[in-house]
């Protein structure tokens, strides 16, 4: 099993279900397309970065997280000062975070599309500068995460809390029935059971 990406936050919570898996990330430009919208951006780099990992015999996973407001999509910022707009846009508001999964294992391909709505709390001025001071904002969507232990920006997370945080691993289960089931990690990270599957449950 190969996890095409570099993200510390996906690679803990792969690990954190006990499987084995190699780390391969991909340089996958992802810059949009002219005239792409931006789930369509999304959806053709998480194809691409599945495909570099170049692998015909092995499970490669990739995923994408985008965070989406008022139409925009808002990558990673590129300094300070991107990092600063972002947050004060989203203070106080609801965006949606959107996860795209791909798993490929040959020449079979397999999507899922993952969103979660998040209410942002009224945090201040300061509280965005001190955590910009601490570097944490500039290798996430949106500029911020979930679950930093000094900001804490979140007030309420509706749907999957480890979509927000980067791989919603009830998502890649579906795809992938042999993992583990992901409720014990979605307990101790979130403090709550994975709904999405509860729920799944219930109807089954």
């Amino acid at each position: 099993m190969i996890l095409a990406s570099a993200s510390p936050r996906r690679r803990e919570l792969l690990a954190a279900l006990g499987v084995a898996f190699q780390v391969r990330p991909s340089n996958v430009d992802e810059t949009p397309l002219p005239g792409e919208t931006p789930l369509d951006t999304q959806h053709r780099i998480t194809l691409l970065k599945a495909r570099a990992a170049n692998s015909d015999h092995d499970i490669v996973i990739a995923a994408d997280t985008t965070v989406l407001l008022d139409g925009d999509m808002l990558n990673k910022p590129a300094d300070a000062e991107a990092a600063r707009r972002m947050l004060r846009r989203l203070r106080g508001r609801t965006h949606e975070v959107q996860s795209c999964v791909v798993v490929k294992h040959g020449a079979q391909e397999r999507m899922e599309i993952v969103s979660s709505l998040v209410i942002m709390r009224d945090y201040t001025d300061d509280e965005i500068e001190a955590y910009i001071a601490t570097g944490d904002p500039f290798d996430k969507a949106g500029a911020y995460a979930v679950q930093h232990p000094g900001f804490h920006p979140v007030a309420e997370i509706r749907g999957c809390p480890l979509n927000v945080i980067g791989l919603p691993l009830c998502a890649l289960r579906r795809q992938l029935p042999q993992l583990p089931d992901p409720s014990p990690v979605c307990l101790s990270i979130s403090g709550r059971t994975c709904q999405q599957n509860q729920s799944r449950r219930d109807r089954g």
